[in-house]
C-alpha cells in the first residue's frame, strides 16, 4: 500500500512539472476494463458484515456503520480525501461517506454515488452493494491509473436511501449555495446487477417519453456517454424515468444535471424486453428485491460487469474533456437583440414571439409554462395568460424571431444547444410546428418538432445540434413555431440558447 501512496504522489509531482501548453486531450487515458472479480470481492465484505451484524446493512444498524467504515477504508489508503458525514433520522445517526481524489477543477465537480444501505430485510447486495461496489472499485481504479481528471471527482455514498433519499437529502440541503453550485453532474447507479437485468440508462433529454420529463440541462450529455458505451459493447439501452426513487432526486431537485444506470427492481420484464436482453419475460428485473434473499448469489455477473465498465467510461469520458468554449449564449435576463418577424413575412396574429416573464396556462394539461430553465424570462409565444388558454395562444400561421448576428469561429467543432418546449390540442395536425434554423450560407434547418392529432403538454427538453458547417461564418438563430392547422391551441418556449466550440 506505501508503494500505491508513493506512486499516486510521483504522478501529481510529475503533474506539477508539466508545461501550460500541455492541453488535457493529449494527457487523457482510455477508460479501464474494471476487473469483476475486484467488484465481486466488494460485495463478498458487504455480505460478510451484513451475516454479522443481523443479517442487514441498514440505516442505524451496525451493519452499515461497519459497510460505511469499510468503503472508507479502501479510499483513505487509496489516497482519497474522505469524510464520513453524520446525520439523524428517526433517531438514529446515520452517514455518507465522501471521497475527493485531488486535483481538477474545484469549480466543476463530476459526483458519482451509491445508496450503501439496505432495508431491514436482508443484506441488500444488489440493492445496492452492486452500485456501491462498481463505484468503489472505479474509484480505486482512478488511484491506480494516478488520474489527472479535468473536472474535480468526488465520489458519494449515501445512507439511508431506502428510507427516502434521507442521507443525500441531507448532503444536497446542506451544502453552500455556492458549493452546489459547482456541481456540474451527478451519475447515480442504483441496483446495477439484478439477476434478470434489463439494460435501463436515465432519460436525461426524455427522448423516451417515459414520464417525468428531461433531467435539468446537462442530463442529456450525461445519458449520451452512457448509452455510447453500452452502443460499444453492442447492447441497446432503454430510459427510465427520473421517478424520484433514488439519490439522483434531491440534485435534479437543485436543477443539477443527472444520470446514471439502472437494471430493474421489482418491475416485470415484459416479452419485448427479454427478446432485447435475454433473461425471463414474466418475472421481476429482481425477484429479491428488498427480500432476505438479496444475497451474494443474487447477482447477474454479466451484467454488473457490464455496468461497472459503463461507470469507469463515464468518469473517465466526462472527468478527463476538455471543456467546450462558449462562444455565445442568451438566457433571455436581458435584452440583446432579437428581432420578432425578421423577414416581414409571418402571418401569425397573436402568440407572436417575444421575450418575457411567461403566465402559465392550462387546457387538458400544461400548455404555456409559467417556470423558465433559468432566471425569469425566456422567448415565448405570448407570455401572458389571460382569460381562458386560448387568449394569447398561437394563432393564424407562422411567428418567427432572429438572434443578433453571431460570428463563429473558423475551427472546432460547433454546437447550438438550447432547452425548449412545444404544446398542443388534440386538434393540432403535422402542419403545426416548432422549428430552429441557423441563417447562413445556407440557410438549414438544424431541429424541428411538428405537431400531431394528439394533445401534448407543455414540458423543457434540452436538444443539441452540431453546427460546424458554418464555422468562420456570421450567422444568426432564426426560431419559428406555426399553428397552420386551424384554431388548434399551439403554444412554444425557447431557453438557454447558447453555441460552444470542442
Amino acid at each position: 500500500m506505501k508503494s500505491r501512496i508513493l506512486a499516486v504522489a510521483a504522478a501529481l509531482a510529475l503533474a506539477a512539472t508539466l508545461t501550460p501548453t500541455a492541453s488535457a486531450a493529449s494527457l487523457r487515458l482510455a477508460a479501464p476494463d474494471i476487473p469483476l472479480a475486484n467488484v465481486k470481492a466488494h460485495l463478498s465484505q458487504l455480505q460478510s458484515i451484513a451475516s454479522s451484524n443481523g443479517g442487514n446493512r441498514a440505516h442505524g444498524r451496525p451493519g452499515y456503520l461497519a459497510s460505511a467504515n469499510y468503503v472508507k477504508a479502501q479510499l483513505d489508503a487509496a489516497g482519497f480525501q474522505t469524510t464520513l458525514q453524520s446525520f439523524t433520522y428517526n433517531g438514529a445517526t446515520g452517514y455518507n461517506v465522501l471521497a475527493d481524489w485531488p486535483g481538477g477543477n474545484p469549480d466543476d465537480v463530476l459526483m458519482v454515488g451509491a445508496h450503501l444501505d439496505s432495508v431491514t430485510a436482508g443484506p441488500g447486495i444488489n440493492d445496492n452493494g452492486s452500485g456501491s461496489a462498481a463505484i468503489l472499485e472505479t474509484a480505486l481504479e482512478v488511484s491506480r491509473q494516478a488520474l489527472r481528471p479535468t473536472k474535480h471527482l468526488r465520489f458519494a455514498w449515501w445512507g439511508a436511501e431506502e428510507l427516502g433519499l434521507r442521507g443525500s437529502s441531507f448532503y444536497v440541503t446542506n451544502l453552500a449555495t455556492t458549493e452546489r453550485a459547482k456541481i456540474k453532474g451527478y451519475l447515480n447507479f442504483d441496483m446495477v446487477g439484478s439477476p434478470n437485468a434489463g439494460y435501463f440508462v436515465y432519460d436525461g433529454d426524455n427522448s423516451d417519453g417515459v414520464g417525468a420529463g428531461p433531467g435539468p440541462a446537462g442530463s442529456a450529455e450525461l445519458e449520451r456517454t452512457l448509452q455510447d458505451y453500452f452502443a460499444s459493447i453492442g447492447v441497446p439501452t432503454r430510459g427510465t424515468d427520473f421517478d424520484g426513487r433514488s439519490d439522483y432526486g434531491p440534485f435534479i431537485s437543485r436543477g443539477i444535471p443527472a444520470g446514471g444506470t439502472f437494471t430493474g427492481a421489482e418491475g416485470i420484464k415484459s416479452s419485448a424486453q427479454a427478446q432485447l436482453w435475454g433473461g425471463t419475460a414474466g418475472q421481476a428485473f429482481d425477484p429479491c428485491y428488498h427480500r432476505a434473499c438479496d444475497t451474494a448469489s443474487n447477482i447477474n455477473d454479466t451484467a454488473l460487469d457490464r455496468n461497472a465498465d459503463a461507470v469507469a467510461h463515464a468518469v473517465w469520458t466526462l472527468g478527463t474533456a476538455v471543456p467546450p468554449e462558449i462562444v455565445w449564449s442568451d438566457d433571455f435576463e436581458t435584452a440583446t437583440g432579437w428581432t420578432a418577424n425578421p423577414n416581414g413575412t409571418d402571418t401569425a396574429t397573436t402568440g407572436l414571439w417575444e421575450r418575457g416573464d411567461p403566465e402559465a396556462t392550462t387546457s387538458s394539461g400544461t400548455k404555456q409554462l409559467g417556470t423558465t430553465v433559468s432566471g425569469v424570462n425566456d422567448l415565448v409565444t405570448g407570455r401572458l395568460a389571460g382569460s381562458s388558454a386560448g387568449a394569447y395562444d398561437l394563432d393564424g400561421g407562422l411567428s418567427s424571431i432572429q438572434s443578433p448576428p453571431i460570428t463563429l469561429p473558423s475551427s472546432g467543432v460547433l454546437r447550438v444547444s438550447f432547452s425548449w418546449y412545444l404544446a398542443h390540442g388534440s386538434n393540432a395536425s403535422g402542419a403545426d410546428l416548432f422549428r430552429v434554423k441557423v441563417v447562413g450560407s445556407p440557410t438549414g434547418t438544424v431541429f424541428q418538432q411538428l405537431g400531431a392529432a394528439s394533445d401534448r403538454d407543455g414540458g423543457w427538453a434540452a436538444s443539441t445540434a452540431d453546427i460546424s458547417a458554418y464555422a468562420g461564418q456570421t450567422v444568426r438563430i432564426l426560431i419559428e413555431a406555426a399553428d397552420a392547422s386551424g384554431a388548434s391551441l399551439v403554444e412554444a418556449g425557447v431557453d438557454d440558447v447558447k453555441i460552444t466550440r470542442q
